[in-house]
């Protein structure tokens, strides 16, 4: 897991602890490396919820590179973007510019990124990044006296 730390526009996190896009990379390779050597099975890590399947073939993104489990497939990109005024289950949105739309919502968002493998039902997250919320806050002048 890293940590990349950016300075933010104010109110753009979801909270004040999660400023920070938080990538998986490294977890996903050690759990890679794990199966090559025969410690985990892939039938342990090709898991994938019916759900997030669904979505890989209907609304993720094709990347060019492959599933590092099955090699015969290349991987999906699928984003799930909770916030407040979402679905209790998030929303998957179908493109790029429907992901911007939601990205440029006045109220913070917070989304996931998820690299999945609709053949063998590999899935991991790859990051999450807070979204959303004013660009800028503009402070109540008291009323005059």
């Amino acid at each position: 897991m890293s940590v990349t730390s950016e300075p933010r526009a104010a109110g753009r996190a979801v909270s004040a602890d999660v400023t920070a896009e938080v990538e998986y990379r490294l977890v996903r390779n050690g759990l890679v490396r794990e199966v090559a050597k025969g410690r985990l099975l892939k039938t342990d890590v090709c898991d994938a919820h019916p759900e997030l399947l669904r979505a890989a073939r209907n609304v993720g993104r094709r990347t060019k590179e492959p599933c590092p489990i099955c090699v015969t497939c290349t991987l999906v990109t699928v984003t799930f973007v909770f916030g407040a005024k979402l679905p209790a289950g998030g929303r998957c949105p179908g493109t790029v510019a429907e992901l911007k739309a939601l990205c440029r919502r006045p109220e913070p968002v917070l989304c996931y990124e998820v690299e999945v493998c609709p053949e063998c039902s590999w899935h991991h997250l790859m990051k999450k990044y807070p979204a959303g919320g004013a660009t800028s806050r503009t402070r109540r002048k008291p009323a005059p006296k």
